[in-house]
């Protein structure tokens, strides 16, 4: 879990993931045969195929174009939902502009981060306006919006004025903890799909297949880095690793869990933005039972993922939405069931095996 934490506790919001590509890259030396950064910023890592013969494929198997490898291309966005600076009053109080979607009942009075070209420092967090003692009852009901939030450096203006500047990137600074037999955090959306795809090809010894990870960026502000990627690396396959919606907590009927802890890796079918590949999704579930790993098919009604941007784009695309149950999640205390998470790996390492 030592990765894992690395990946939280590393800044990066749309437009702002260079750190965590930085970490990625550290972390995954030996494991690919080349990086490149696209013109969006997003990280690919290629990994030739490795067969356990000389022989170009496996009996049975087809092969891409031209008779070259299947060309397979894991998609895992790399930014977390955060803010940047977007004013910086005379008392140096700072305003932000979310990136990506925010609960605002998840943001009163929290620790945060602002990333500053001189360093990171910290701040804090909260709506302005009257504190409880003095606030009317109307007051105390209403949920502040965005905009209303203020930042508090505990600096004086003219010294935040000079430290920080429009753009800066502000992160909710939380702890990467483990509650019971889950793992807890503020952005396992989506550094949990950067961390599948790492631990999965450490483990993968033998492949047919060339595989592309596309390290994105810009996913939570509309699946914006996904596509240039795949227009890149043309895949045969794309496979996009996520996170999705576990509501099997009190106060949601349930038939609107979408997934259930501990039940398995996620087979997402279908989302707002994409519908997964029948053959694809049926090949998981093959492997899933050869190997005896749980799996749960999912149906997200709202919400997508990179693989809507990879499925539309150029000629089109096979997608394979590959997910992992996520209780609170776009909050502060993201929960998964480490069952969840090790089979999410387990699967995608046995596909990539015989792929």
């Amino acid at each position: 879990m030592k990765l894992l934490e690395k990946l939280c506790v590393t800044p990066g919001v749309p437009g702002r993931e260079e750190r965590v590509a930085k970490l990625i890259q550290s972390e995954s030396k030996g494991l690919f045969d080349k990086f490149y950064t696209d013109t969006m910023g997003s990280l690919i890592a290629y990994r030739k195929a490795r067969p356990l013969s000389k022989s170009k494929k496996k009996s049975g198997k087809a092969s891409g174009s031209s008779g070259a490898p299947v060309k397979i291309m894991l998609s895992c966005h790399m930014d977390q939902i955060g803010f940047l600076v977007r004013h910086i009053d005379d008392k140096g109080f700072l305003r932000v502009n979310a990136v990506g979607g925010f609960d605002t009942r998840n943001l009163f009075a929290r620790l945060v981060t602002v990333c500053t070209k001189r360093g990171d420092l910290p701040g804090v967090m909260n709506p302005g306006g009257k504190p409880i003692h003095i606030a009317s009852p109307e007051d105390r009901k209403k949920v502040p919006e965005i905009e209303e939030l203020i930042v508090d450096m505990g600096l004086p203006g003219d010294e935040v004025k000079k430290l920080v500047q429009i753009g800066d990137m502000v992160v909710i600074k939380a702890p990467f903890t483990q509650v019971g037999n889950s793992i807890v955090s503020q952005c396992l959306d989506n550094r949990i799909a950067c961390w599948l795809a790492i631990r999965s090809i450490e483990k993968l010894k033998h492949h047919d297949c060339d595989i592309y990870v596309a390290f994105t960026v810009q996913e939570e502000v509309g699946c914006r880095g996904a596509g240039p990627a795949a227009a890149q690396i043309k895949p045969d396959i794309a496979i996009t690793l996520d996170t999705t919606l576990c509501c099997d907590t009190p106060g949601v009927p349930s038939d609107m869990a979408i997934t259930q802890q501990g039940k398995g890796a996620g087979l997402m079918v279908m989302d707002s933005g994409s519908i997964t590949d029948v053959k694809l999704l049926e090949e998981f579930e093959a492997v899933a039972k050869k190997k005896k790993i749980n799996t749960q098919r999912t149906i997200l009604p709202r919400g997508g993922t990179d693989s809507l941007a990879i499925q539309r784009k150029g000629e089109g695309y096979r997608v394979m939405t590959l997910v992992c149950g996520t209780r609170y999640i776009h909050s502060v205390t993201e929960t998964i069931h480490k069952d969840d998470l090790f089979a999410c790996r387990d699967l995608l390492t046995a596909y990539l095996a015989q792929a």
